[in-house]
């Protein structure tokens, strides 16, 4: 995709982030999409760059939502700050599951990071200050920076639509480095980047803690804008919707962890509302009972995805681009034989 057609898209998505409010977008619903987008992209750094599948992601985007919610309920403290502590909390609990999972290769690592997570969700599930069952509720959304109120669904929708901006601006500009570049090396033939003289396991390590930690920063918005958090954030419910999303919206691209959860999100939240309606309008009873059926058609979208769609909605549509190279699916490397710097 070219300089320029990747200019006009983020024009247009700026526009319809500020227009959004302003349209008939239900803030609310703006701002949840927006932090499992931002979630999405943070597990999609890791599988559609590093290569590495994660079936414990909920883990660092539910433990920072517990930090931020109990930081900012029990001591009281400012949203920004409440935000960087449980973005620390997700980073520093990357640091530790990523440590131990990095020993391991293939569906040995997946299952090593999916055990360490159900550690952790019991561990939620026991601990006093996360509530139990009940979650933590009525979190104060508060003021950011001292001075914006946050209160207001508006006010909050372009505060979180910033930060959220501002990280996948960091995502895109670490995937254009040399170090993103490094990453897919690996990816596509780590044995070559070993004899090239890369620590290996040192960049695995590096690119699942920056996993964790934006995934870490999703979590604290999504406590800050809803004002709870809940066994939900670190069920492997969770772990596995985030896959999903990656894998719908297009494994190993910028736009496609947005599109994804924009889909996965609308079918969970209007999936019920459109089903009565098409049940009323039409008299098939029906379509009411396939609305309330939310997981058996989510789970429909994932089997025809793959099987009409294997790169992911954002990757078939870059395909089919008149500008279409083999660079379009995956940036970098595209192969076996593809280029790695050179070790100096």
């Amino acid at each position: 995709m070219s300089l320029r057609t990747k200019n006009m898209a983020l024009v247009v998505a700026l526009c319809l982030f500020a227009a959004a409010p302003h349209v008939g977008v239900y803030p609310i619903f703006a701002l949840k999409l927006l932090c499992f987008a931002l979630f999405a992209a943070s597990f999609n750094l890791l599988i559609g760059y590093t290569g590495l599948l994660s079936f414990g992601h909920a883990a660092f985007f539910g433990g920072a939502a517990y930090a931020t919610g109990y930081a900012m309920k029990a001591w009281q403290l400012p949203t920004e700050l409440g935000i960087a502590f449980g973005v620390a909390a997700g980073t520093l609990l990357g640091a530790v599951v990523g440590a131990l999972a990095i020993r391991r290769k293939g569906i040995y690592f997946a299952m090593v990071t999916l055990a360490l997570a159900q550690m952790f969700y019991f561990v939620c599930l026991q601990a006093p200050f996360t509530g139990g069952e009940d979650g933590l509720q009525g979190v104060p959304r508060g003021r950011l920076l001292g001075l914006l109120d946050m209160r207001p669904d508006v006010a909050a929708y372009y505060a979180v639509g910033a930060i959220v901006l501002a990280a996948f601006w960091l995502i895109a500009r670490i995937v254009d480095s040399p170090f993103g570049r490094l990453l897919v090396a690996v990816r596509e033939n780590e044995p070559r980047a070993v004899s090239l003289g890369y620590d290996v396991d040192r960049l695995k390590l590096l690119a699942f803690v920056l996993s964790a930690a934006l995934a870490g920063l999703a979590g604290s918005l999504k406590t800050v804008v809803l004002g709870f958090a809940t066994l939900t954030d670190v069920a492997w419910m969770m772990s596995g919707s985030v896959v999903l999303m990656t894998l719908v919206g297009g494994m190993g691209t910028l736009a496609g962890p947005f599109v994804g959860a924009f889909v996965v999100v609308l079918l969970e939240n209007r999936l019920g509302e459109a089903g009565d309606w098409l049940a009323g309008a039409t008299g098939v009873r029906a379509f009411a009972e396939i609305g309330q059926s939310i997981t058996t058609v989510i789970g429909l979208v994932f089997i025809l995805c793959v099987m009409l769609f294997r790169r992911g909605l954002v990757g078939e549509l870059a395909r089919l681009l008149p500008e279409r190279t083999s660079r379009t699916s995956l940036p970098g490397p595209a192969g076996p034989g593809a280029s790695v710097p050179e070790h100096r």
